[in-house]
This record gives structure tokens, C-alpha cells and sequence, in this order.
């Protein structure tokens, strides 16, 4: 991709009505739009972001045996209503009837979560032991009603969320399934550049049952956790009853409080959807039982917003190169033909650059700008092309999270791309 064909410009100045470092540094780097409070439009560096992180998820939902499908984000009264959430103050809700006559009632609301969808539609499909267990998810838009849309892409009321829901005869299935997509979870973190700690939490509006979050360590974070320095075994506040330099009640390490960000959760929902939803099956005895469910979610934009905040300097963003806009940004100076031969030798399929390449070939733009615009882009590595490299018969490497550059041919380069 061209900067000069690139839509999108940077910001020098930060928006004055965002405070938080990923909102931003996400708005002045061309990443995202804000629309209103609490929804944004991810522009193309942005999308770029979110569907690598989406594509990390699939690859790790797909290992432990997800399908995916994709359900509907308006959703009918009468799935929300048995199990009691449907007056939740949570949901926007949306009238079925005609614009402007008085009979307008809300019968659906957008899609906040979808335990209830999923239930119904395999109320349809599973009728015996045989059936279970198996597991769905989906990447979709959700809709929350939040109050305090103070916190960018951290705290927002239209976001990108994978939700996966399993499916068992027993709670021997579900355990095991639920250690699954706790360690496919913390791959899924790893691989986004994010250390996340394993933490024991209450289950809110989706379960009546104790749930696991995934808290990283974070300054900015809204959520406080209590967690061994050693064993890293962590308690959200809401429950503990532990606190800050306590023993740890698995190896007697120290208990920290720390402030942290949720990136994801996994919810033991046992019969509660099954229940109210009449999803049941019959056993090997011929005993009719209701279908006990797990509920695993991720938000895409947050993990996306979390990066940035716990990745990022004075500069800009610093992205972790699994899910970073470009692998290389280059940048040409002086106008060079030179340039122009490295983009069309990176951007070839065999490339080791893989085609992932930002090249600022911009003429009307300074060194000193275009540097810049690099460091808020935020890409791994930066690729200078000058008078005084060619010179020399090198290009300048800089690697975002490190200072210093160094000199190399070109084709030394590519062995380390």
C-alpha cells in the first residue's frame, strides 16, 4: 500500500475529546473514525488490525473444534424473554412496528449476546446423546448500552466480538472442554502480543455460576485484580476476599493488587439457557435431561485498544507483528527511483515481507514528517531508502521498539523480514 493512494492521514494534534491513549493515538494514526461516543468506524489500517486478530481467533477456535456460523444481530422478544433478560438495562431496543403509528411496541433488541439464539436454533438439531458435545461461534457487531463510552475502543456500545457457546451431556464434557478454550485463549493473547492472567470472576447477567475473565496488567484499567507473584493464581476484586500483600492461596507467593483491562471471559452457564429454552436430550438410559452450556467471549476492538495501550510510546503505537496494519514500513527520501524497485521486490507474493508493506512514497512530505508518521503507524520495522544510504549501497533498518538503526544491503535485509 502507497501513503500517497491511502485515503486516510495522519493527525498531529490528539482529538480533545478522547482521554484515553488508545482512542487517541488510534484516531491520529488513521486507524479509526469516531462517530459518536462509543462507536467508531475502523478505516483501512485499522480493519487491517482487527481482521488479523480475527483471523488469530478463527485459527484457534477451529483447533479446539468451533463452527463457525453467524447469527443475527436483531433479536426477537420472546428468545430474550424466558430466561429473564429481556428488560436488562443493557440492549437497544427496536419497535416492529410502522414508522409514526401508535402501535409501535419494542419486540426486538440488538444483539447483546446470543446464548439465547444459538439454544433455539439447536433445540432444533439435538435430540440424543449422540448429538453432544459441540461447539459454535461467531465474529459480529454487538450492541450494549453503555453508559460511560469514556475509554475509546475499551468501553464502546457498537464493537467487534467473538462469542463461542459449547454444548454438553454432562459437567465432565464441559470442564474438559472449558480447559480447551482456556488454553486456546491464552495462545490467542500470546499470539496478539498480550500477557494475560487467568482470573477467577463473578458471572454477572450470563451465569449465577463463579467465571474466568482474562485480565492484563495495565495502569488504565478499570478493573482491579488481586494476583500471585509467583503462581500468578488471580482474583477479580468484585469476589475476593483476598487483598494486597496477602499469601496466595495455591503457593503461598505474595498477592499483588494490580490494575488491569479484560481482553476476554468463559462462563460454566450449566442448565440456565437449556432450561428456559427447552434444549434437551435423551441419555444412554433414555432419560430426558436438559443440555448444559459453556459460554467463551472475546472483543476484537478491545483487545485491539488494549495493544495499544500497554504497546505504545510518546511516538505512537508500537504493534506486536502478528497483528500489526504492515510488517515493514518504507520509507523513501529524496525521491528515488532505488525505492520504488525495494517496494515492487517486498510486495511479490514470495516475498519475505509477504506483500506487507507501507511505503511512504509521499513528495510533499519532510524526513521529519515522514518519520513520524511512521513511529504513530507503529509498524515493526522501518525501511529508509536515501541519497546517503544508496551511497553506501545499504538501506536503514529500524526495528519500532528499538533505538538504534543499522546500515545493510538489501539483500541481508530480506533474510531478516
Amino acid at each position: 500500500m502507497k501513503l500517497s493512494q491511502l485515503f486516510t492521514k495522519t493527525l498531529r494534534e490528539a482529538p480533545t475529546d478522547e482521554t484515553a491513549i488508545n482512542a487517541q493515538l488510534l484516531i491520529r494514526g488513521g486507524f479509526i473514525f469516531k462517530n459518536s461516543a462509543g462507536i467508531y468506524s475502523f478505516l483501512p489500517l485499522g480493519l487491517r488490525v482487527l481482521n488479523k486478530i480475527s483471523n488469530i481467533i478463527r485459527e484457534e477456535m477451529n483447533a479446539i473444534g468451533g463452527q463457525e456460523l453467524f447469527m443475527p444481530a436483531l433479536v426477537e422478544k420472546k428468545y430474550m424473554e424466558p430466561t429473564g433478560r429481556w428488560n436488562l438495562d443493557v440492549g437497544y431496543y427496536v419497535s416492529d412496528g410502522q414508522q409514526g403509528t401508535s402501535d409501535k411496541q419494542d419486540n426486538f433488541v440488538l444483539g447483546w449476546s446470543h446464548e439465547e439464539v444459538l439454544t433455539a436454533i439447536a433445540s432444533k438439531f439435538i435430540s440424543s446423546y449422540k448429538d453432544l458435545p459441540f461447539s459454535a461461534y461467531q465474529i459480529q457487531t454487538k450492541f450494549r448500552h453503555e453508559p460511560r463510552a469514556k475509554s475509546g475502543l475499551l468501553r464502546g456500545r457498537e464493537f467487534m466480538m467473538k462469542d463461542l457457546y459449547s454444548f454438553h451431556a454432562d459437567q465432565k464434557s464441559l470442564d474438559e472442554y472449558y480447559e480447551k478454550a482456556r488454553n486456546a485463549y491464552l495462545k490467542i493473547f500470546e499470539r496478539c502480543g498480550l500477557k494475560a492472567i487467568y482470573t477467577l470472576a463473578a458471572g454477572g447477567v450470563f451465569t449465577d455460576k463463579f467465571t474466568h475473565e482474562f485480565q492484563v496488567v495495565a495502569d488504565v484499567g478499570e478493573d482491579t485484580i488481586y494476583v500471585c507473584n509467583k503462581c500468578e493464581y488471580a482474583e477479580n476484586k468484585e469476589i475476593t476476599k483476598l487483598q494486597d500483600g496477602d499469601k496466595c492461596p495455591k503457593c503461598e507467593g505474595k498477592i499483588d493488587e494490580k490494575k488491569s483491562i479484560e481482553v476476554g471471559n468463559i462462563f460454566d452457564q450449566g442448565t440456565k439457557y437449556s432450561e428456559a429454552l427447552g434444549l434437551s436430550f435423551t441419555d444412554e438410559d433414555g432419560n430426558k435431561k436438559p443440555v448444559i452450556m459453556g459460554a467463551y467471549g472475546i472483543g476484537l476492538s478491545r483487545v485491539m485498544a488494549t495493544v495499544v495501550e500497554v504497546s505504545s510510546d510518546d511516538r505512537g503505537i508500537i504493534w506486536p507483528k502478528n497483528i500489526a496494519p504492515f510488517k515493514v514500513h518504507l520509507i523513501s527520501l529524496d525521491q528515488n527511483e532505488e525505492a520504488d524497485k525495494i517496494y515492487a521486490e517486498l510486495t511479490k507474493n514470495d516475498s519475505p515481507a509477504g506483500g506487507e508493506v507501507l511505503y511512504d512514497d509521499r513528495e510533499d512530505k519532510a524526513p521529519g514528517e515522514k518519520f513520524a508518521d511512521a513511529d504513530l503507524i507503529g509498524c515493526p520495522i522501518r525501511l529508509v531508502v536515501s541519497k546517503k544510504t544508496l551511497e553506501k549501497d545499504s538501506v536503514e533498518l529500524k526495528h519500532r521498539n528499538e533505538k538504534e538503526y543499522e546500515l545493510m544491503k538489501f539483500t541481508d535485509i530480506k533474510k531478516r523480514l
